[in-house]
């Protein structure tokens, strides 16, 4: 599990493709001062585990199912990566909660600059606006955000100066993809109550009466 508070801009070193899957080196000098073989570190949203490391890089594994919901697929050397290390018991829950599973993508559609400040919005598929609420949580590119607006193709956010700094977002261009995961929560809420209309849960032993 995450935060969603990104910890630092990691890069890209190396990517070797499959026929199905991919293997990446990632350098992240702070995210692996304390990792293992077999940690969990999120990149750009994505819940990936550690399976080789040294003092300043890491390396994952990517399966199909990753490739086809991200863009992990095609990021190359050189590309700038967010990375976060997953939350210890009793750390502070600064963003929301954030498992790392990316329910799809999205596009960059829009940047308006404020005084200190951006207005981006992005496009997103229209299964997934169904979960977004205005001022509820969503993670781009593993950043926990509040959602400003929402509309059936797209949402708005706000990027703080801290976020267009330390995080990924601050350089994206109009048409960028990005990753997505909705909150967890809203998810579990939307399912249930889908299950509730379509008396899947009376037929399953629930009782609703």
């Amino acid at each position: 599990m995450f935060t969603g508070i990104v910890e630092e801009i990691g890069e890209v070193v190396d990517v070797r493709p499959g026929q199905d899957s991919a293997v990446l080196r990632i350098r992240g000098p702070r995210v692996v001062t304390d990792a293992r073989h077999g940690d969990s570190i999120c990149v750009n949203g994505v819940c990936l585990t550690v399976t080789d490391l040294d003092a300043e890089t890491f390396s994952v594994d990517v399966m199909a199912e990753t490739l086809d919901r991200s863009d992990l697929g095609a990021l190359r050397p050189g590309a700038p990566v967010n990375l976060e290390r997953a939350m210890s018991p009793g750390g502070r829950l600064g963003g929301h909660l954030v498992q790392g599973h990316v329910d799809g993508t999205g596009t960059v559609r829009s940047r308006t600059p404020g005084e200190a400040w951006e207005v981006v919005e992005i496009g997103l598929p229209a299964e997934l606006s169904r979960y977004l609420v205005e001022k509820g949580s969503v993670t781009v590119n593993g950043v926990s955000l509040t959602v400003v607006g929402v509309r059936p193709d797209a949402f708005t956010v706000s990027l703080i100066p801290t976020t267009l700094t330390d995080t990924t977002l601050g350089r994206l261009p109009i048409g960028a993809t990005v990753n997505l995961e909705v909150d967890v929560i809203g998810k579990y809420v939307a399912t249930y109550l889908d299950r509730i209309g379509t008396g899947w849960a009376h037929q399953n032993g629930g009782d609703h009466e």
